[in-house]
């Protein structure tokens, strides 16, 4: 279809909805009826065309992974809860950190066990960062806050061994070809890394903000609103359950020792299988997304073993895996949704529609700051950094082979818009699972990071701007 301003309606309409509402889902399904209503203005015609894109959402291979690497680990956080294995770090924690101060520590001390995407970091120490933010006086949106900003920000700053790498240089690689650019691609991503100011400014601006003065803490739990009023019932006779069961830390970690050594010796082996020879160019060239799946398949064939041996009973094991699955599938819901969403307008034209309104005509000082402000502004409507990242990427290797700007700081800068959509957004999915992991409100834990986000954004402009200059 020819691209109209129509092609950004759906995303228009989600985040208005999400604030009146305060539930992200359901503005998630309006935007995807008004995409599918603008390509097909029938009523079966477009129920029918959102329940395609839905089934297309689901069709996708990588799509697929994500949901079921979810859902996995979901069961797997779900066996270790009925096993005592959460109840028993949690404890062994407890006896070392007695303050908000040891907890933050551990936020950041989890750094090089948890790196290779921000859902592994994020599902791996979030059960047991909710449990002793309920024994320590300290804000949930705060402790989100610090796992968040301890996430994304230094995941997309690594260079190996991470989930991202892979698809960071595929897309320099893409657009670098495309505009006829010689050279490697994984040296020009190298050498962007350097230049996501956002990321590099906001892991500044985290460290200083989550160990701040205490004082500053009461105060902010004083005003915390972030959390759900939900229903004191629900849940509540697994929640009893749980507390009575026997503490063993053993049963957390080993199965979490596991899946670390695991996933990084099937990067290793992924990649070598796609031609790297040394360990850098093995976890560059590896599918990431599949090896991250099937380390969590074998850790859970051998966490039912481990866990039979030392008899826990078969029937509770089975019913807390299904349990600890299905408190993931608002999670999964939502992002199955905001794929779905952004096939609806893709096909309005979105790409097309925001390469055409940009042009060749910007000065080529302000190619990254431009490109930076627009990637920011739409990763932020689309939630997702993958996503903002094969638009925009195209567009800002283009603008700088136009006006001959720099093409390692245009990268940089298109990495940097991608990675505040992710932290920022209210239907990113970062922000999605660490909200639904603490039982907090999605929509007004998304508000309370947008002031950060904000801040850093634009100090993030001032300098694209200033270092323009200079090269």
């Amino acid at each position: 279809m020819e691209h109209t301003w129509l092609s950004v309606l759906p995303f228009l309409v989600v985040i208005p909805i999400a604030i009146w509402l305060k539930e992200i889902m359901p503005a998630l399904v309006i935007g995807l009826l008004v995409g599918s209503f603008c390509l097909e203005p029938t009523l079966t015609g477009g129920l029918k065309k959102s329940v395609d894109y839905i089934i297309q959402t689901l069709a996708n291979a990588d799509n697929i992974k994500i949901v079921a690497f979810l859902y996995l680990f979901g069961g797997l956080i779900g066996m270790m809860q009925i096993s005592g294995g959460i109840k028993g770090f949690s404890q062994w924690v407890s006896s070392r950190v007695h303050s908000e101060r040891g907890l933050i520590w551990l936020i950041w001390l989890t750094i090089p066990f948890t790196f290779m995407t921000p859902m592994f970091r994020i599902m791996m120490i979030g059960p047991v960062l909710k449990s002793m933010s309920e024994r320590i006086e300290i804000s949930k949106r705060r402790i989100s806050y610090a796992l968040d900003v301890s996430t994304e920000p230094i995941i997309v700053l690594l260079p190996v061994a991470t989930a991202f790498v892979g698809f960071m240089v595929s897309v320099v690689g893409g657009a670098m070809e495309q505009n006829g650019i010689p050279g490697s691609a994984y040296q020009v991503f190298l050498y962007s890394i350097l230049f996501n100011f956002f990321a590099i400014i906001l892991l500044f601006i985290g460290i200083f903000t989550t160990f701040r003065s205490s004082s500053a803490v009461k105060q902010e739990l004083t005003g915390d609103t972030g959390e759900d009023e939900q229903n004191v019932l629900h849940r509540a006779g697994i929640e009893k359950e749980l507390s009575l069961v026997r503490a063993q830390p053993w049963n957390l970690s080993l199965p979490l020792l596991l899946l670390l050594v695991l996933t990084l010796y099937l990067l290793w082996e992924d990649g070598r299988a796609k031609g790297g020879q040394t360990w850098l160019e093995a976890f560059a060239a590896a599918d990431a997304t599949f090896v991250m799946m099937l380390a969590i398949f074998i850790t859970l064939l051998f966490t039912f073993i481990f866990y039979f041996v030392r008899r826990e009973k078969l029937p509770e094991m089975m019913f807390h895996f299904f349990d600890g699955g299905n408190q993931l599938m608002t999670a999964i819901l939502l992002l199955i949704l905001v794929w779905s969403t952004s096939l609806a307008a893709e096909d309005l034209g979105f790409s097309q529609f925001v390469s055409s309104t940009l042009g060749t005509f910007v000065p080529k000082f302000a190619v990254p700051a431009i490109v930076f402000v627009l990637g920011s502004l739409v990763s932020y409507f689309i939630g997702t950094s993958w996503g903002t990242w094969g638009l925009f990427m195209p567009l800002g290797i283009s603008l700088a082979a136009a006006t001959g700007a720099n093409i390692p700081l245009t990268a940089g800068a298109v990495f940097a818009s991608g990675t505040f959509g992710a932290f920022a957004s209210p239907i990113g999915d970062t922000t999605i699972t660490t909200a639904s992991i603490m039982e907090m409100s999605i929509i007004d834990y998304a508000k309370y990071k947008l002031r950060i986000a904000l801040i850093t954004a634009v100090l993030t402009v001032l300098a694209y701007l200033c270092i323009s200059f200079l090269l």
